[in-house]
């Protein structure tokens, strides 16, 4: 069996977005995420879709 790891864009209360495991997702789901985006396949991916994120002013840069 195939051990494949998904990424989400979660953003937190304060408004920035930080990129997290389906794992940590899982296991250690964080009270002040507001919303969250994919998975995404590879963590790459995740942090492209946050830069995109960002520009659209749906996250603050950190």
């Amino acid at each position: 069996m195939i051990n494949s790891q998904t990424w989400y864009v979660v953003k937190l209360s304060d408004g920035h977005c930080s990129i997290v495991s389906d794992e940590q997702v899982n296991v250690e789901p964080d009270p002040e995420a507001r919303k969250r985006w994919g998975p995404f396949p590879s963590q790459a991916e995740a942090i492209a879709r946050r830069v995109g994120l960002i520009r659209a002013g749906k996250c603050q840069p950190v």
